[in-house]
């Protein structure tokens, strides 16, 4: 390498750092301090969806993820004109189906014109524990209603808000109303979605103007125990449940009437809405996941008909509950959906939910 070509590398690094690199004389909030939405359960550690010591039956993997930031955000107004942004995480590495700011990042909309708009990501760098850079840059100084969704395979434990000396930053209550809980399996957690506030769950939220509680736990969701006392413990004004997609057939028969009655025990009146799992790619030639696939969807299908023909009430089966379409482009490795599957997937299931929300006077 030529002296010439070294320093011209070293020159471009230095100044792409130094426009990553926040300005001096910003403004810092503690996020803490503005509206935390989207948590399951009120009683934990801020960034974190469920106080996991609460349950002493919990796998150490779901333990884990349960302690993960995943659908939390920020609701905060601001007149500023950029919006930066520190976090600090575990430093890990991405899976190789996350986007790294999916699994570290934050992802931000701003309300316009009456609807939620993105509006930009704060990129963490590989391997990095303490993060810090630009969200969104260049506005108007008006007022600006904001939300800003946590990393969905992380832990955060310590988030602050950048904004323009003189700049106001203040909470935003009351920019979402009622909360739908979702709980499920990688496709809930946000496995391939390209950033925080793309899984379908926030997305619903948006849509619904409610908040959206994920517990979406990746490759964990088998109609445990402490899923159902999860579920019991957690208020929510509609929960739907995507809990076909990890477990064997034989755990399906085994637990999912169980496990229908612990949590219609808690919440006796709430619309408990199921969805079929989707038909996964990884079965196109591979016979043998084909035929465990059709078998869980045949068990879940047969034993939620029974349940709904047995008149228990305010309980909903949508089948196909994650259709990805059939031009096998929607996933990122046959199983999980990219941002182009989940949009397939809420174009059916969410005037479905809108439809059983509005029966029930959920605005």
């Amino acid at each position: 390498m030529s002296m010439k070509y070294y320093l011209l590398c070293m020159l471009m690094i230095l100044t792409a750092t130094a426009a990553e690199a926040a300005p001096k004389n910003l403004k810092w909030v503690d996020a803490s301090t503005l509206t935390i939405i989207n948590k399951a359960q009120p009683d934990t550690v801020t960034w974190q969806r469920i106080d996991t010591t609460h349950y002493d039956n919990l796998t150490k993997i779901a333990a884990t993820y349960l302690s993960y930031s995943t659908g939390i955000a920020v609701t905060f107004k601001t007149d500023s004109r950029n919006v930066y942004a520190r976090w600090t995480t575990s430093g890990r590495k991405p899976a190789a189906n996350n986007t790294l700011i999916n699994q570290s990042g934050l992802d931000m909309y701003i309300m316009h014109d009456g609807k939620w708009m993105f509006a930009g990501t704060g990129s963490p760098k590989a391997g990095k524990a303490r993060q810090e850079a630009p969200v969104v840059s260049n506005m108007t100084d008006s007022m600006k209603e904001c939300v800003l969704y946590l990393p969905l395979f992380d832990t955060v434990k310590d988030l602050q808000i950048g904004v323009d000396p003189g700049a106001t930053i203040e909470k935003a209550p009351g920019l979402f109303h009622g909360r739908l809980a979702v709980i499920g399996s990688s496709i809930t957690h946000g496995s391939s979605a390209s950033r925080p506030g793309m899984t379908y769950p926030a997305r619903l939220g948006r849509a619904f103007g409610m908040e959206a509680v994920n517990i979406g736990l990746s490759g964990q969701c088998k109609l445990d125990k402490f899923f159902s006392d999860i579920a019991a413990d957690t208020e929510a004004d509609v929960f739907v449940f995507d809990t076909f997609s990890n477990p064997t057939p034989e755990q399906i028969e085994e637990r999912l009437r169980g496990f229908v009655k612990a949590v219609r025990k808690a919440h006796p009146d709430t619309p408990l809405i199921f969805l079929q799992t989707e038909i996964r790619e990884t079965g196109n030639f591979d016979l043998k996941k084909r035929e465990l696939e059709r078998s869980k969807r045949a068990t879940a299908e047969r034993i939620m008909n029974e349940i709904i023909a047995s008149g228990e009430p305010n309980i909903y089966f949508i089948n196909p509950g994650m259709p990805i379409g059939d031009d096998h482009e929607a996933t990122v490795d046959g199983v999980h959906p990219t941002d182009l599957g989940f949009t397939r997937i809420l174009q059916h299931i969410q005037p479905r939910i809108e439809e059983i929300l509005r029966s029930r006077g959920i605005k």
